[in-house]
């Protein structure tokens, strides 16, 4: 792969994700729905600040809270994005790390709120990097 093939790469890899998240709350696994929700939105959150130039291509970052904070500090505090879905990847992660961690899976509701937002979210990236 390219370096400049990565941002759409990511973003591919964030909308299967995303598929997967829809079709495991239909069939009631809450947990793994969290799951891949986030991810879908990690992996997003990846593409955008590459295609942003705010990560050099083929950089990772190491550490989940690393990649929330860039996030953040480069692409909701600039306003190239809206705090809500800034807000939004905070909020699932944590729906994610209680349902990887602890004994008993999250209640539905909770993790269809989870999907919709990394819909949202991915959605969001897609729009503001990937559709000029």
């Amino acid at each position: 792969m390219t370096p400049p093939d990565m941002p759409a790469s990511y973003l591919r890899k964030s909308r299967r994700a995303l598929q997967t998240a829809q079709s495991l709350i239909e069939l009631g696994d809450t947990e793994g729905a969290c799951n891949r929700a986030y991810y879908a939105m990690f992996d997003a959150a990846h593409a955008a600040l590459w295609a942003a130039g705010a990560q050099e291509p083929g950089a990772f970052i190491k550490t989940h809270s690393g990649l929330i904070a860039l996030f953040g500090q480069e692409l909701v505090k600039t306003g190239r994005i809206d705090a809500e879905q800034g807000r939004a990847l905070g909020r699932v992660q944590k729906v994610r790390l209680l349902a990887d961690y602890t004994a008993d899976p999250p209640p539905e509701d909770d993790a269809r709120q989870a999907v919709a937002q990394a819909e949202a979210f991915v959605t969001a990236i897609a729009a503001a990097f990937f559709m000029r």
